[in-house]
Order: C-alpha cells, then structure tokens, then sequence
C-alpha cells in the first residue's frame, strides 16, 4: 500500500519544479524514532545489524568533534532478507566520555509503519543483553533537506553552514551556528546513503530544525519523487519485508552494508551473494507512458508484472508507483535491451522506461555486460 495519499495526482510540471528547486525540506511523517542505551548497545547493534556499528563506541578525540556522522544499515532475516532500515545516530554531549563497555546513546530513524512490530524484533533479540531499547517518537521528529542546489556539489564539498547548525548537544534550543560543528549536538548531517539525497536529521519534536525558515518546507510527497527519480527506496513498505534480497536494492551501493565487520543476521548469505560477484535484477527508476510517450498517471500499481514485449519474458515487478514515476526491481539484461518494448502484464497499452540512475557505480555497468554475454 503507499502511504501517501492515493488521491494525489503529480503531473510533469510539478516534477519539473522539483528538478529545478532550491534548497526543500520535508518532516518525514512515516518514520519514527527509538533509542538505545546501555553498557551492551553497541555488541548489541554489531551482532544484528548489517552495517559496522563499532565507530559509535570509540572515545572522541579531544581536538575533533563528538558529533559522529550517521550511518545507514539493515536488519535481515537469517536467510538474509531484508526486514527493516535504520538511520543510526549517536547522541552525543561534548563532555561525553565513553567508559570501557561502549556505554553511549544510539537513536534510530525507523519506518514508523511497522514501529511496533519492529520494537517487539528487537526486544526478541536482545535476551540478557544490557540495552535498553525505547520508543521516543514523540520526542523526536525525522527531517530530511534535499534539492538539485544541494545534490550538484560534489563529494568533497559539504554545506559549511548545514553541516555546523543544530541544537546544542545539552538541549539547548537556541540553535546556534559555529563554524566546525564540534558543540553541536542536533544537526543536519550528508545522508549516509548518497551525496544526491541531500542532507537528514534527527531534531527535537515541537521545534523547527536550523535552515528551514530559509528553505521551502513541502510535503514529504516531494521527497518521495526526489527519491523515485534516484532509484533509492526506503523503509519496509518500498522494500517488501521478508522478500526483499538486499544487494538487488542496492545496498552495498547506498553504504548499508560492512563486509569486514564479521557476523550478523543474514550475513552468510549477504556474503555469498556479494563474492559471487553478478547481481542480475537491480531495483531502478521507472516511468510510465501510453503509446505516444505521454506520462500516465495512476495507471500502475506496485506488484504490478513488467515484461518484455519483443522476447516474451518477464522483466521483474513494480515496487512503488507515484504519479507516472515509479521503481522495479528488473532483469538488467531484459531492462535496458530494447526498453521500449516493456509494458505493463494485463495493461500492455502502458510502456514502461527503466532508467539507468545517474550514481551508479561502473562496475554495475559492468556486471550488466557481463550478464548479457552469459
């Protein structure tokens, strides 16, 4: 089901104003926000997650900031599919000094559809482990800065005044503005997945994060179609929980996963799957158009059959549709061979064009060759 409402239409000129707006910023009303704390947090985090949680647990240096960045990672089935995401920041004071255990806050910017169910996973796990697993949603509010003026910089250069503006790592809500950040405690931080998607941040709730007054604060429906655009799903319902095999949605690519951090849940498989060294299904933008190469709207949903016309084979699937923008996970070989015969199984008057996203890694590229030639 989409969480956004099914009424809204979003025709052509409205994605084009977002291609070309400035700075936005959206409160992520689907996500939620739990903590943990405790002496075992991060043994805890290392033996479940998908990521190389280890860098929260270490003492910062007294000339450098406390304020790590954030990091993005997955729980997994134990046959390594994918259950649910996390955003995992580490709540930090500058007079934080971290004993011998690692005993540090964590929070986490989890899909609030499915908080419950994942709170109880959590709590199944954690056995004698010494963490406290708590549910802050009401404390915290998750945002997210994005827009082409933010995604043009490259790499190497990051926002000064966003990356430097938060609350006060002791609640102080004034919100000032340093010049390296190393006071700060609630801040915009890069988005651990890709530079593109811009900037995210865990603010106090019943506050306006630093920034905002000078952008143009929408809807979260506008950073969904920022998101459609990149390929980059998120959260358990784009990413279908316990079905979802994490190296075809591009994890590895988006920073999710460690492979030198040893065990975990799933990990075997994850492992295997990555040394292999093929991924023939990716999960890609998509668009969809009638005959002319009109975009249609709310024509396709997600579950929806992608085929090839010309050779007759199944393609893949839609997993989220918006407007006349979606993403699938499709066949790389059937994808991009002859993409103007993919059409919709059942609706064979809607093509669908696979989009290749611009931040793909070229050996992804590579692979799809090799894939063809097999």
């Amino acid at each position: 089901m989409n969480r956004f409402r099914p009424c809204l239409l979003i025709h052509h000129r409205h994605l084009h104003q977002l291609q070309n707006a400035g700075p936005l910023c959206s409160h992520l009303k689907s996500r939620s926000v739990i903590r943990f704390s405790g002496p075992d947090t991060i043994k805890f985090l290392q033996g479940l997650l998908s990521n190389d949680v280890r860098r929260f647990g270490e003492s910062p240096h007294e000339d450098n900031s406390p304020v790590v960045p954030p990091m993005y990672a997955a729980l997994l089935t134990p046959q390594g599919r994918f259950l649910y995401d996390f955003f995992l920041y580490r709540q930090s004071r500058p007079e934080e000094k971290l004993d011998r255990n690692g005993s540090v806050q964590i929070l986490a910017d989890v899909d609030g559809s499915v908080l419950d169910e994942l709170l109880a996973t959590l709590k199944k796990y954690r056995l004698r482990s010494k963490v406290d697993i708590e549910n802050v949603a009401e404390d915290f509010y998750c945002w997210q800065r994005y827009g082409r003026s933010l995604s043009e910089k490259t790499p190497s250069v990051e926002e000064p005044v966003a990356a430097s503006v938060g609350w006060r790592g002791d609640d102080d809500r004034s919100g000032n503005s340093a010049s390296h950040g190393n006071d700060v405690g609630w801040q915009w931080f890069k988005d651990p997945r890709l530079d593109c998607l811009g900037f995210r941040g865990i603010f106090p709730s019943g506050t306006t994060p630093p920034l905002v007054e000078s952008d143009k604060e929408t809807d979260e429906e506008k950073y969904l179609l920022w998101r459609l655009e990149k390929g980059v799903a998120e959260g358990s319902t784009e990413i279908p929980k316990g079905e979802a095999i994490p190296l075809e949605y591009n994890f590895v690519g988006l920073n999710a996963i460690s492979f030198d951090k040893g065990c975990y849940v799933g990990q075997e498989l994850i492992a295997r799957a990555h040394h292999r060294g093929v991924i023939r299904k990716r999960l890609l933008p998509l668009k969809f158009l009638d005959n002319n190469g009109k975009e249609v709207e709310r024509k396709v949903t997600a579950g929806s059959e992608v085929i090839n016309t010309a050779s007759g084979k199944k393609t893949g699937s839609v997993t989220t549709a918006f407007g006349f923008c979606g993403m699938g996970v499709l066949r790389l070989e059937e994808a991009f061979k002859g993409s103007d015969s993919l059409t919709i199984l059942g609706q064979e008057d809607i093509k669908v064009e696979a989009i290749r996203a611009a931040w793909w890694p070229s050996e992804w590229f590579r692979d799809q060759q090799h894939t063809a030639v097999a």
